[in-house]
């Protein structure tokens, strides 16, 4: 049987081959690559989710600030400036990687853009009440996204009132949407109630203290446990309560708009 091959060079390294491919096939690569596409979906898909994700960490810096502790202010991470909350892996390679494979998303996506910020610091002996300041701390990321994807929806419902050219209704109804989806997705995310996640933290104002340390004990093999479901294909676990949000945010827009 006849096998077609490509030029290539290999470069051994500790008994590991790496394939790198040749300049032609590098340059056949980069040829097909339609550069104004990968903006577009950048602008369109990854935006909104870094601003999301940004607006949720400021929510629990400017939340635990209010209660008394002012560690992730001088961390520098009261702030909406990206790199201070981001996690290389998670907040740039990650997403990134997703949006330009074509599975995050809503044009043309088949799944969900996935990533994740550096935790938010926050000193328990700073708080006056820690168990229930702790409990708005954590409840602020997911609601801080709640409120942005009713305000995205309001707007999207409001731009049904006004006569747009189709070209840009278009891709304002598409960058709203992603918008609305990311949001509520962080917060539905992040409030089931397990550690690492803000739901964790959230829960354990209403369980046994020690059942809230057992939790908060195990929350490595938790972390990895969630990951493995998520990969596996769990986000469908999460549509029923992410249609409940968008729907009720869609119905007081439109009571509100008339």
């Amino acid at each position: 049987m006849a096998r077609a091959s490509l030029t290539t060079s290999n470069v051994k390294v500790n008994k590991v081959v790496f394939v790198i491919p040749s300049r032609v096939v590098y340059a056949t690569i980069m040829a097909n690559i339609n550069f104004i596409e990968v903006l577009a979906k950048l602008g369109i898909q990854y935006v909104p989710f870094l601003f999301a994700l940004c607006f949720h960490e400021f929510a629990h810096a400017f939340v635990a600030k209010k209660k008394g502790d002012n560690t992730a202010e001088l961390m520098g991470r009261l702030t909406m400036n990206p790199f201070s909350h981001a996690d290389l892996i998670g907040t740039f390679v990650l997403p990134v990687a997703g949006i330009l494979a074509g599975i995050g998303g809503m044009n043309g996506g088949s799944g969900f853009i996935f990533g994740w910020a550096k935790p938010v610091p926050v000193n328990g002996r700073a708080l006056k009440r820690p168990k229930q300041d702790m409990f708005w701390i954590a409840l602020a990321g997911p609601l801080s996204n709640l409120i942005l994807g009713f305000v995205a929806t309001f707007l999207f419902v409001l731009m049904r009132t006004f006569t747009i050219e189709a070209s840009l209704a278009n891709t304002l109804q598409t960058l709203l949407g992603n918008f609305i989806i990311i949001n509520v997705l962080l917060a539905v995310f992040n409030l089931i109630p397990l550690h690492p996640l803000d739901g964790g933290k959230v829960i354990a104002r209403f369980i046994p203290d020690s059942w809230s340390r057992t939790l908060e004990n195990n929350q490595a093999s938790l972390q990895i446990g969630l990951i493995i479901f998520f990969v596996a294909g769990g986000f469908s676990v999460l549509h029923g309560p992410m249609i409940f949000f968008i729907g009720l945010f869609e119905q007081i827009a439109i009571s509100l708009v008339g």
